[in-house]
């Protein structure tokens, strides 16, 4: 159960992992605030409690937000496209970049923890130094200090492929007693054992079969940018891994497999392989069928696909929970 006596506010929430992920660490989510209506929607039918904002972080002003006055932590997923090479990392150039605006929200928040969460390479690339100088400006205001890592979602129990970049910033006290989470001693789960269950539920008779050639984790779950048109599982060498594990690529499923399907790697794909539905896509992000997300199909699957998944996001949070309760120091 969340405690109240340490609260949370989470920027560009999305379908809400990593908020998810902190309520489960024992945080209070006293606020979520997200550009994307659909997901605000997903925020607010999952978790009518939470204070959820939907506006351009841009745009808002805190002073309207009395749920928005003060958190322990302050995080936020920065949208990933401006930062990508599909994106043509434009970076705060970017109309849809939230770094600044996120800045100035935890100079006001003044929050014990600043967490900030972006793809790998914005915490080393050279494309992004006037970025990573701007985070750590912004620190130093804070009078805090600032570390950085990248977790790989495999590590704690997520049965996909994907690496998150953090930064993490606090006063040095509770730095000190910070330390970044060990992955799980437990075994990873393969694609085939995480979506077996839904692949039998329409009747497959081939569900056990194909569950038993899929025993890695899946590819990175990835695509269904805004403006990028359709949901699909990403460029064409991804398509591929995909099909390798007998999963087509290049569209979502409404529904799983029926008792008529046979999967066949040597017809034209289409027809041949199995396509994914969201809930199951959900289930490679670490979410529990529970979690319900509203909107059309691409629209779910992007909130899906650009989230952090909840078990990386707990690990994280109970490791920033043993930092904060350390300590006897309470604003």
């Amino acid at each position: 159960m969340p405690d109240p006596s340490y609260t949370a506010i989470e920027l560009c929430a999305g379908v809400g992992g990593q908020a998810l992920g902190l309520e489960r660490a024992g945080f209070d989510i006293v606020a979520a605030v997200d550009i994307d209506k659909d997901s605000c929607a997903t925020l607010s039918r999952n978790r009518p409690g939470w204070y959820t904002v939907h506006g351009d972080l841009n745009q808002i002003e805190p002073v309207e937000h009395a749920a928005m006055d003060h958190a322990d932590v302050l995080s936020c997923g920065l949208p990933r496209s401006p930062y990508t090479i599909a994106g043509k990392q434009r970076a705060t150039e970017d109309a849809r970049d939230t770094l600044r605006a996120t800045l100035d929200m935890a100079s006001y928040v003044r929050p014990r923890v600043l967490l900030l969460e972006n793809i790998p390479t914005f915490l080393h690339a050279p494309k992004f130094e006037a970025e990573r100088q701007t985070v750590h400006e912004a620190v130093q205001d804070l009078g805090y200090e600032l570390a950085t890592a990248v977790l790989t979602a495999t590590d704690f129990g997520v049965p996909q492929r994907r690496s998150h970049g953090f930064m993490i910033a606090m006063c040095s006290d509770d730095l000190a007693r910070f330390e970044w989470p060990a992955p799980s001693p437990l075994p990873c789960p393969s694609l085939g054992q995480t979506l077996l269950e839904t692949m039998a539920a329409g009747g497959w008779p081939e569900a056990s079969d194909w569950a038993a050639r899929a025993t890695e984790p899946a590819p990175l779950i990835m695509g269904g940018a805004t403006g990028r048109g359709g949901a699909d599982l990403g460029a064409g060498r991804t398509k591929a891994v995909w099909a390798r594990w007998g999963v087509f690529g290049g569209s979502i499923g409404n529904a799983v497999p029926g008792p008529d399907f046979r999967l066949n790697f040597d017809t034209e794909p289409r027809h041949g392989l199995v396509r994914l539905t969201v809930d199951q896509v959900a289930l490679l992000q670490g979410f529990t069928p529970d979690w319900e997300i509203e909107g059309l199909k691409t629209s779910r699957y992007r909130q899906i696909s650009q989230t952090i998944p909840p078990p990386l996001a707990t690990a994280l949070g109970r490791q920033i929970m043993t930092a904060l309760r350390g300590s006897s120091r309470r604003s």
